[in-house]
């Protein structure tokens, strides 16, 4: 064993048999056992007490330090996006440089491949065994299956890659280099190179060139453990690799340079597949266990990335992903495990397609997708072709993510079939396609689709899956092989042919090829199977057979079932025949058992013993061994001797368990432990001496360099538990103890190389017993060398090894040597079987030139024996099963005869008694016993009775529950089949004719439609669809929301003139004033509450008023009419039909359509029943009074002698089909009938075994009708009441005798009268023989009228079926649509609804429409433009007066210029916070930077004797240079200012523009919703035109005709009403004549719009004044200038009201008012006095005036004379009258204005008056020319006057 390695730690010991040899896993034991007791005598038990050497190099660890000797793996960073083109650890500096690979570079296979291994100085030959052929196929793999060119497929098979001629089926095979197996396999896409990745540590990827098959490329350092997919992208050129567990490593190759382009972990469990997108380079796509995972190659600033996303499934179930495909644009389509397809778009999950009705795609899990020449196929347990571009366009139409799709082709393979992949043909323009079956097949299929598509082609047939069972012939190159696949095949593996195969319905478990003493000419095959039966199988040659005319016989070998039995009901794991052939034994794993049977002509079965554990092995004692004995080991560690069982001793018992045989048992001990403790002590005793030797060195060295020692610590180290190890076993003479406690321990062992990680599974000797071979866990087989004179095993230390099959999951179950030991066969899990040749390749080619394996050939009898019954129900009884089924049978059968004697002998004791009792009913009555007397004791007879009563009640509980089943399933067909029929067929039949006439039979109506006929015809076909009804519901929701909206305002205005009333508490207005003020506040109310009213009205009027480009309602109507009606209008056939608004149809509208129809039908049959039953009442009353007559007559008749009765007439009877409810009248006495009659039926349909047994309804009706007819014959028939008198005529007195003639007499006359009645039944006794047969006639009559109805009816109803048809037909379509139609429908509405809110209000919420944003927005934003041309232009004029102050030839113009230039630092404004200020600071930075920038470049170009321009310069204007600085200034703030504008335009641009892109979008898609609709809708259209419609037509009806003849093909014909087609001829001249019409009224309509125009102008004009009288806008104001003085809102005038604090302060006013008044009073008295005081005064004043008047008087006399006398001396006095003259003409003027004043105040006065209340003076001053002449009045007159105000009070000035 290696250093270091060490062994699983196992759950279990490994259990051992006596004097085995076997390195063992920690669970299993071989089946294949070797027992050879002479060969181990008991004195040499140390044969194998031997130590462990030291152990050489592993295989595997050798190849790998092989491979990796050239160039060491590459240290792998796993991070995803991580660039690994880096320097490699622990290569030089030469290597990390990137080499280019010459291209004839290539290298040597022999070094490359795997080779067998050999233990040194074993001296074996490394060429002891040679690989000679793969028989097998490892279907179960993924992309097994490559093209290499148009003949030659590749498939891996364990450790070798198989490339298979199509054509010849010869096999090449090319080695793995790492000896674990391979991986993967990838075509290159021109052919020419073939990937083989392997599997092993850290295998490799090797390129081939093909087809020299040398090896091109090696990459190195990819994964771990093992690759699990490669793939080439589109040119070839890179190639991506995904390695499996643990490090699920994807890794991106330059392969032709052999270096790694970029790697990372791919996910964190099994990847399956990885691809390259074809057309999107640097895409990738991987999935696996639960995920798929899209990647991308990306080019970053640290070099080239990986970045993956993992996709997500959302409401999808997470499943594992087999198959995907890249789709052109990016898409990708994978599979489910379910089976439905799912299309991925950026990572998420568009939508799930599956089929119609929401069918899988395929029955299974999809594993392939093939995207070629459009056509997506998919590959599954059966294949299809899908339409690529309906994939890739498809979008779910509702919630369930759904999308319903049917596939263009499919193809069935056949049953059985399971594909996995597929590869296309190489040759051009081929259809053919090579498939891997799962099932162990490779197909050749043609995908053409078309009539001349040939056939599936099986190619070639393999086991699928394990290999369970693999046995050789003893005496020829056969091997059997069996497995779950439910075949056993036959193989002539030295011909390397397969020669038979037969299939059963089970899976195979095991398998032994029988030896010779069982059958001589050992063509006997015992295969066990998974349900637990043995067949035997007989191969024999039939070519051998004796020839029979007309039977052909093909193939050189054929398997027959001999016999078939079922020991067990569990798989049989092993089968093993005794060492003389007499008996077999069978085990079975699942329970610990074990079954003998005998072996013959037959076998029969012995008995089975049960064993500690599930059987894994049998082993029969060979003849060395002195006892028969069969070895039995079982998987808990148990090994059991069981001693042979007679063969004479079947168990004649119940069961077959064999008892009281001798059985020994050993149970495994593991004593692993104790072998590495002893080992591990030697090993440290070992080392401490070394240790001490190495110590006392270091102590002498150190003592010489004087330093102190360290110590040092042992390293230890733990292995595996079990394997690894060859233990020698005994058994325990102590046999007494429970197996399930014993411990028995190995008494030696002996280590076994290499398998402490690699456990031994199966082991078989050669022929000459001089090697032992051992298949391996790991796929391995080795061959010890063994003495031919010994078979003990040495030191198990020298081997050769080879590795075969795949080394994780092809464990070689079975190894077998042929008989002449020139071949070694193995058999994996991985399901290959390989064959070795021990020979050399001459002796193996002499040997093929020979021939092939003989075939035993048939026994003489085979055609005679009759075949074998085979065993195909897997739950049938096994043998035990079936023996104690039996004995349980015989043991009821015996009860059942005890019970049978027990009820003969009480038969007999009943017997006995009766006659007993009837003996003593014929004694006499005084000697009768009586009935207590029998009875022994009363308490029995009570018991009974009792147990009788209880049993009664038991009976009745256990029957409750079934009579209420009963009672509810009568229930239920009363309402099923007789609840629901309003009406059962009546017939009616005439009296006198065979005329019947019959009623519907009419069901009720469904609830559906009652519900619509309760509505009424508003929801009919015609009525508003759904949508319509929710668009009024919400047009009516916006009313009421809006009218809700209004609401507060009006109550709150309301509130407001509440609170405006007077309140009567706690005012100081007295009673009158407060009425008054109450009054007011109405009369306010009342003037508001019209005012608003017509405010209301003249909103609605203006709000109807029609737009100035409005149009006519009614000429509306008449354009949309004639737009409907009139044009080139599509039939509804046309691809283009675009279907009308009301001519669209939905499953709402069909439903009513169709419940309307119903109602109808319903309606008329409803009408005609009640009238056939109308009918058939009054037929009932006729046959009523027809039978009173008939009861008459036969009273009467009975008075009559029988010679004298007439024949009374036959009474008519009512049919039963004209009274058929009659059937559901019944009585206890018709049940109780119709018991009896099914008894009987019962009876004799078991007596005469009848198929089909009469209806035992009908013969109860039929006996229940010859009952009323014999009734009603008794009725007829006349009764004998007897003779009138017993005396004889001879005995009468002639009276009597005359009187009885008269009686007599009259009794004959009523007999005719009552005939006559009869024959014509009267509607009443009334009536005469003449009305009788009118009656009768009428009734005949009225039947047949009705009849004649009723077919005409029959016309209409068969017609409206067939519309019922259509409609349904309809309905259905509909139903199919109705999910789209819904979505789509919905989509619109939501695309309307955002148009809608677009437009109603803003995206910010605001309560502004978009367009009203919009609008707004453009005016700002031309704002700001003239805001920014504004800011410009004063820019310009800044620059223009900084260039005009410079003036001319300024020598410092140019430092003032830079200086006015210069951009400097200035602090912003502080006003904006927030945001504004974090978005503007990189802007600043920026703009800082730039200044910062033309500074420098300003410096530099300034130099150093640049001048400083912040100091005015010597001999500069210091004015001009801080002019200069104002200006610098103002232009800053200009520039902020106009950078600001501009971004602020900037703002409101980008606003504008996204509101303009939003409503751009909404538009598009509310266009495309409409588009969708539209198209969905000529789609639907589409479907209802497929549907046929019947017409029936007469033929007269059919002008369609063509020079007279009709035409052989309706096709193309119309069908229509003639009625319809002559209203149309009428309405082509009704349109002429209204085209007429319409243009007289078009020419009088411009007359009447001219006369309107001409009056509204002239109305506008009388409105505003513009006409000659003055205008009523100018009057209004007039009047309002004269009334309030100013223009006031007349409705607010109106609408006043009294103030309450307003009328309190005037009251206030009048209370103080009264006060002064009366204080007034008393001044006034006090005011007389002064007045007659100042009289007196005044009359002496006014004498005096007179005296001074007339002095004055004298004067003006003297001064008039004095002024005539200056006239006459000159003009100097004529400025004196002109100003007198001005004087009066100026008092004139005064004089007119006051006149005009006075009058204006008339007409004030007069209209207050006519009004109700109050009215504010007017709150102008008074004219100039008052105020004026006021002026001037008060500047002339001493005297004072008074002004009138408009509250009456008159004051003083």
């Amino acid at each position: 064993m290696a250093p270091g390695a060490s062994a699983m730690l196992a759950d279990e010991p490994s259990p051992f048999a006596l004097f085995l040899y076997l390195a063992l896993d920690n669970r299993r034991v071989s089946s294949d056992i070797s027992m050879c007791v002479k060969d181990y005598p008991p004195e040499r038990p140390d044969a194998l007490d031997q130590s462990r050497d030291e152990q050489g190099t592993d295989p595997q660890t050798a190849r790998t330090a092989k491979l990796g000797a050239n160039e060491p793996p590459a240290n792998v960073e796993v991070s995803c996006g991580v660039e690994i083109n880096e320097a490699r650890a622990g290569e030089d500096d030469e290597d990390k440089k990137r080499r280019t690979t010459a291209e004839h570079l290539h290298y040597d296979y022999e070094e490359l491949c795997s080779k067998a291994f050999t233990t040194a100085d074993s001296n074996i030959p490394p060429n002891l065994l040679q690989f000679s052929y793969s028989f097998g196929y490892d279907c179960k793999r993924r992309a097994n299956l490559q093209l290499l060119d148009e003949s030659t497929l590749a498939f891996m098979a364990g450790n070798v890659l198989v490339l298979l001629d199509v054509r010849t089926k010869e096999q090449r095979y090319v080695r793995s280099c790492s000896g674990g197996g391979i991986g993967a396999i990838m075509t290159h896409p021109t052919k020419r190179y073939l990937a083989v990745a392997e599997k092993g540590e850290l295998p490799n990827i090797i390129i081939y060139e093909y087809p020299s098959l040398r090896p091109y490329r090696l990459l190195r350092g990819g994964t771990g453990q093992a690759y699990s997919f490669v793939n080439f992208n589109r040119e070839g050129t890179f190639l991506a690799s995904v390695g499996s567990a643990p490090d699920y490593m994807l890794t991106l190759w330059d392969w032709r340079e052999e270096q790694v382009m970029l790697r990372c972990k791919a996910f964190s469990q099994d990847v399956y597949r990885v691809t390259f997108s074809p057309d999107n380079p640097g895409q990738l796509t991987t999935s696996g266990s639960g995920h798929i995972k899209f990647w991308k190659m990306a080019n970053t600033f640290t070099g080239l990335k990986l970045q993956g996303m993992l996709g997500k499934f959302g409401k999808t179930a997470l499943t594992d992903i087999e198959g995907y495909v890249e789709l052109p644009d990016g898409k990708v389509v994978s599979g489910s495990e379910w089976g439905n397809m799912l299309l991925w778009d950026g990572g998420l999950i568009k939508v799930e397609i599956c089929r119609k009705e929401g069918r899988t795609c395929h029955a299974g899990t999809i594993q392939q997708f093939a995207l070629d020449e459009g056509e997506l196929m998919t590959i599954g347990t059966d294949g299809a072709c899908w339409d690529f571009e309906t994939i890739d366009a498809a979008d779910c139409v509702d919630d369930s993510g759904l999308f319903e799709l049917e596939p263009m082709n499919e193809v069935m393979i056949g049953r059985g079939v399971s594909l996995s992949s597929m590869v296309k043909s190489s040759v051009p323009d081929s259809t053919f396609w090579f498939a891997q079956d799962s099932n162990g097949g490779i197909w050749k299929l043609d995908l053409s689709f078309s009539n001349l598509t040939h056939d599936p082609e099986c190619l070639f047939s393999f086991h699928a899956g394990a290999i369970e069972g693999m046995d050789v012939s003893g005496s020829s190159h056969l091997m059997a092989t069996t497995a779950l696949d439910c075949s056993v095949r036959i193989f002539d593996y030295l011909s390397n042919k397969e020669l038979t195969t037969i299939r059963f319905k089970q899976g195979g478990t095991s398998l032994t090829w029988a030896p010779h003493a069982v059958s001589s000419g050992e063509g006997l095959l015992a295969v066990g199977f998974d349900d637990g039966v043995v067949r035997l199988l007989e191969l024999y040659n039939p070519q051998r057979l004796r020839v029979v005319a007309g039977i052909s016989r093909s193939g050189d070998a054929e398997l027959r079932l001999k016999q078939a039995f079922k020991p067990h009901n569990a798989p049989v794991t092993a089968i093993s025949y005794e060492r003389d052939g007499e008996m077999m034994a069978t085990g079975v794993g699942a329970v610990g058992e074990v079954f003998m049977c005998v072996v013959g002509g037959r076998y029969e079965p012995i008995g089975f013993i049960s064993v500690p554990g599930p059987v894994q092995g049998l082993q029969w004692a060979p003849h060395s061994h002195e006892r028969n004995s069969l070895l039995v080991a079982c998987q808990t560690g148990h090994v059991v001797e069981v001693e042979a069982p007679g063969l004479g001793g079947v168990s004649a018992g119940s069961s077959y368990l064999l008892q009281n045989l001798p059985i020994r048992h050993f149970c495994f001990h593991s004593i692993r432990s104790r072998i590495e403790r002893d080992a591990e002590i030697a090993r440290r005793q070992v080392v401490k001496e070394k240790r001490k030797k190495e110590r006392e060195e270091r102590l002498r060295k150190v003592k010489e360099a004087s330093r102190e020692p360290t110590e040092e610590e042992l390293q230890e180290e733990e292995g595996g538990y079990d394997s690894g190890y060859l233990y020698h076993c005994k058994f325990s003479e102590q046999q007494g103890v429970d197996p399930a406690d014993r411990r028995d321990e190995p008494f030696s062992f002996l280590p076994v190389q290499g398998t402490d990680r690699n456990p031994i599974l199966s082991t078989c000797f050669s022929p000459a017993r001089r090697l032992l071979l051992c298949g391996m866990q790991d796929g391995s087989v080795r061959a010890y060398p063994v003495d031919a004179a010994d078979a003990a095993p040495g030191a198990m230390q020298a081997y050769w090894a080879l590795n075969l099959h795949d080394g994780q999951g092809g464990a070689v179950r079975q190894l077998r040597s042929s008989h002449d030991g020139h071949f070694v066969l193995s058999a994996g899990a991985d399901g290959n079987i390989f064959s070795l040749s021990v020979v050399t390749e001459e002796e193996l080619e002499d040997a093929l030139r020979r021939g092939r394996a003989a075939v035993p050939s048939p026994c003489p009898s085979l055609e005679a024996e009759p075949l074998a019954l085979d065993i195909e129900d897997p739950t049938a009884y096994s043998i035990e099963t079936a023996k104690q089924r039996l004995e349980l049978d015989r043991l009821l059968r015996e009860a059942e005869l005890r019970r049978q004697d027990r009820r003969k002998q009480l038969a007999e004791l009943r017997k006995r008694f009766q006659a007993l009792l009837q003996l003593n009913q014929s004694l006499p009555a005084h000697a009768r016993l009586q009935p207590t007397e029998f009875e022994l004791d009363s308490c029995f007879r009570e018991e009974a009775d009792r147990r009788t009563a209880e049993r009664v009640r038991e009976v009745r509980r256990e029957l409750a529950w079934e009579e209420e089943r009963h009672r509810i399933g009568l229930q239920k067909m009363q309402r099923r089949f007789w609840d629901s029929v309003v009406c059962d067929t009546v017939t009616v039949a005439a009296f006198s004719s065979d005329h019947k006439l019959s009623t519907y039979r009419l069901l009720a109506l469904s609830s559906m439609v009652q519900e619509l006929s309760e509505r009424g015809p508003d929801t009919q076909a015609g009525g508003p669809s759904t949508e319509e009804q929710q668009a009024a519901t919400a047009g009516q929701k916006d009313v009421n929301d809006k009218t809700i909206k209004a609401e507060p305002t009006d109550v709150a205005a309301v509130l407001v003139l509440e609170r405006r009333y007077p309140q009567a508490g706690g005012s100081k207005l007295a009673g009158r004033q407060a009425e008054k003020l109450r009054k007011a506040a109405e009369k306010a109310e009342k003037a508001r509450t019209k005012i608003e009213k017509r405010r209301m009205e003249w909103a609605e009027l203006y709000a109807a008023k029609p737009s100035k480009d409005s149009e006519d309602p009614e000429d509306v109507r008449a354009i949309q009419l004639a737009a409907e009606n009139l044009g080139d209008f599509k039939l509804k056939t046309a691809k283009d039909f675009t279907v009308p608004e009301h001519l669209r149809i939905n499953v709402e509208k069909k439903k009513a359509q169709l419940l309307t129809l119903d109602r109808q039908i319903y309606q008329k049959k409803s009408e005609m029943n009640a009238r056939v039953q109308a009918l058939r009442d009054s037929k009932v009353e006729l046959i009523s009074q027809l039978r009173l007559l008939s009861h008459q007559l036969q009273a009467l008749q009975g008075r009559l002698p029988p010679e004298k009765r007439r024949p009374p007439p036959a009474v008519p009877t009512m049919a039963p089909e004209e009274m058929p409810e009659r059937r559901l009248r019944y009585t206890r006495t018709t049940l109780q009938r119709y018991a009896a009659l099914r008894a009987e039926a019962a009876r004799d349909a078991l007596s005469l075994q009848q198929e089909e047994p009469r209806d035992v309804l009908e013969l109860l009706w039929q006996e229940i009708e010859e009952e009323e007819e014999r009734v009603a014959k008794e009725d007829v028939s006349p009764r004998d009441h007897g003779e009138p008198g017993t005396r004889t005529a001879g005995q009468l007195t002639e009276l009597e005798q005359e009187v009885l003639e008269v009686e007599e007499i009259r009794n004959l006359y009523l007999q005719d009268v009552l005939l006559k009645q009869c024959h014509f039944p009267p509607l009443s006794r009334a009536l005469s023989s003449v009305e009788m047969e009118e009656g009768m006639c009428r009734f005949d009559a009225e039947l047949r009228i009705l009849r004649a109805e009723k077919v005409g009816l029959d016309v209409q109803m068969k017609m409206a079926d067939l519309r019922h048809v259509t409609l349904l037909e309809e309905l259905l379509l509909l139903n199919d649509f109705q999910k789209r139609e819904t979505t789509l429908q919905d989509r619109l509405t939501a695309r309307g609804q955002e148009e809608k809110e677009l437009r109603e209000t803003s995206p910010q919420g605001n309560g502004w429409s978009a367009t009203l944003k919009m609008e707004e927005l453009k005016q700002q934003l031309e704002l700001k433009k003239r805001e920014i041309a504004r800011l410009q232009e004063r820019e310009k004029a800044i620059a223009a007066s900084f260039q005009a102050s410079l003036g001319e030839n300024n020598k410092f113009a140019d430092f003032l210029t830079r200086v006015f230039k210069k951009k400097s630092k200035r602090v912003k404004k502080k006003d904006k916070i927030g945001t504004d200020v974090e978005e503007d600071s990189d802007e600043d930075s920026e703009e800082e930077s730039d200044w910062d920038d033309d500074e420098e470049d300003e410096g530099s170009e300034g130099g150093a004797d640049a001048l400083n321009d912040s100091v005015c310069p010597p001999n500069c204007d210091p004015e001009l240079f801080e002019n200069t600085l104002v200006l610098r200034e103002h232009r800053l703030d200009v520039e902020e200012l106009l950078a600001e504008e501009k971004k602020n335009a900037d703002a409101l641009k980008k606003e504008k523009d996204s509101l303009a892109k939003k409503e751009k979008i909404v538009q598009s898609s509310l266009k495309a919703a409409e588009g969708d609709l539209e198209l969905f809708n000529r789609e639907k259209q589409q479907k209802f035109n497929e549907l046929d419609v019947v017409v029936p037509l007469r033929l007269h009806q059919i002008e369609f005709v063509s020079k007279g003849a009709l035409h052989a093909k309706l096709d193309s014909a119309l069908v229509l009403n003639a009625s319809a087609l002559g209203r149309l001829h009428q309405r082509i001249r009704e349109l002429q004549q209204e085209k007429h019409q319409q243009g007289e009224l078009y020419r009088q309509a411009r007359q009447r719009h001219a006369q309107l125009s001409l009056d509204r102008r002239g109305m506008e004009a009388r409105i505003h004044g513009q006409a000659p009288s003055l205008g009523l806008e100018v009057r209004c104001e007039q009047m309002m200038m004269m009334k309030f003085g100013k223009l006031v809102d007349v409705e607010a005038v109106q609408t006043l009201s009294g103030s309450r604090m307003l009328e309190e302060m005037r009251q206030e006013g009048r209370i103080r008012e009264a006060e002064y008044t009366q204080e007034l009073r008393v001044w006034q008295e006090k005011v007389v006095v002064a007045r007659q005081a100042l009289t007196e005064v005044t009359r002496e004043h006014t004498e005096r005036l007179k005296a001074l008047n007339s002095l004055l008087r004298q004067q003006k006399e003297l001064e008039e004379k004095l002024n005539a006398r200056h006239r006459k001396m000159g003009t100097q006095f004529q400025g004196h009258r002109q100003a007198e003259e001005e004087e009066r003409q100026r008092l004139q003027q005064l004089i007119q204005s006051q006149m005009g004043e006075m009058e204006s105040l008339r007409q004030e006065i007069r209209v207050l008056s006519r009004k109700g209340g109050p009215v504010l003076p007017p709150v102008q001053p008074c004219s100039a020319p008052v105020a004026a002449m006021s002026a001037r009045h008060r500047g002339h007159t001493t005297y004072g006057h008074t002004a009138s105000t408009n509250h009456g009070v008159e004051k003083t000035v």
